[in-house]
């Protein structure tokens, strides 16, 4: 595609989804019942209905999840701080990137005491909404960090997309150590999907650092790639197998062990794996797959559990 077609294809594309998200953000406190919530959030995004008595796809199952599926231990999991020592017990220290300051709101900031690079993250906030990345401290636009740090805050990520596991988490600020792979140039992130603690296949999140225009690129667990888009075009040049894809594959089955669906995030930085997150619910569930077929394929290898309300 030419890239002004593309441009313009691109702009489109994300005119519609800003359209949908102004839509679901007036929605989600007008209709407390959550399966009516989700029915229409689907209805939306999909154009068909959301069969929740038969679910087959990828798509339908998770959103069965979010209503059916209430394990407790899902919301420490989601928590970006009470994680890390949930990690830390499970496969060891070593692994999880060290924090330096955990807050409760940002007047608590001690910006001085912050090191020329960091990382701060909300707590309960999904995606990268509440996520500042800062290589130089000296550059940093304090006054507008702050103000989307009260925004991310303020965001009720259990009421836009009805994921459980967001309800109970307390609303704080953390302060991480800056990791970069300097082998790569960026710090790409690798995305396992997770069975019933067995990968089924992965996903590269490139170009967000090197030139700030997100790539996806799927895979299967041997590495093979797969024709899939969602929201974020495909790299022009495919990724490269990451140096410790099978240390991070063994990885993702611990972590996800017992655990019937779960999407486990790690980076690769100069020859070290980081957990980056759990994910419960990928895109919420909300993003179709193009194609379709993978949608259903998704699907077949999502077994649904008893119900857990």
């Amino acid at each position: 595609m030419k890239r002004p077609v593309y441009n313009a294809f691109k702009s489109l594309l994300l005119n519609r989804r800003h359209f949908v998200a102004a839509i679901v953000s007036r929605l989600s406190y007008l209709i407390p019942n959550d399966a009516l919530y989700l029915k229409i959030l689907y209805r939306l995004e999909f154009k068909r209905k959301l069969d929740l008595n038969n679910p087959i796809t990828y798509s339908e199952k998770l959103q069965w999840l979010k209503l059916y599926y209430h394990n407790p231990m899902h919301t420490i999991m989601a928590d970006k701080y009470a994680v890390k020592q949930y990690v830390k017990n499970l496969v060891g220290e070593k692994y999880v990137i060290p924090t330096l300051f955990v807050w409760d709101c940002v007047e608590d900031i001690e910006w001085e005491k912050l090191p020329q690079q960091f990382v701060l993250k909300t707590t309960h906030d999904g995606g990268n909404f509440g996520v500042i990345i800062c290589k130089d401290k000296s550059k940093l636009d304090i006054s507008s960090v702050e103000k989307r740090l009260r925004r991310s805050l303020n965001r009720n990520t259990f009421m836009l997309g009805r994921e459980w596991p967001y309800k109970n988490i307390k609303p704080q600020i953390v302060a991480e150590k800056y990791i970069e792979d300097t082998t790569q140039g960026e710090l790409r992130d690798y995305k396992f999907f997770c069975f019933d603690g067995v990968v089924k296949a992965m996903l590269i999140a490139s170009g967000r650092q090197s030139h700030g225009d997100v790539c996806i690129d799927y895979f299967d667990r041997d590495f093979n790639w797969l024709p899939i888009r969602k929201s974020h075009k495909n790299a022009e040049i495919h990724p490269q197998q990451p140096q410790l894809l099978t240390q991070m594959i063994a990885l993702a089955e611990t972590m996800s062990k017992s655990i019937p669906h779960v999407r486990v995030d790690l980076y690769e930085a100069n020859g070290n794996i980081f957990f980056g997150e759990f994910t419960f619910f990928s895109s919420g569930g909300l993003t179709p797959f193009r194609p379709e077929e993978y949608d259903y394929q998704f699907g077949e290898w999502l077994t649904l559990p008893e119900k857990m309300i």
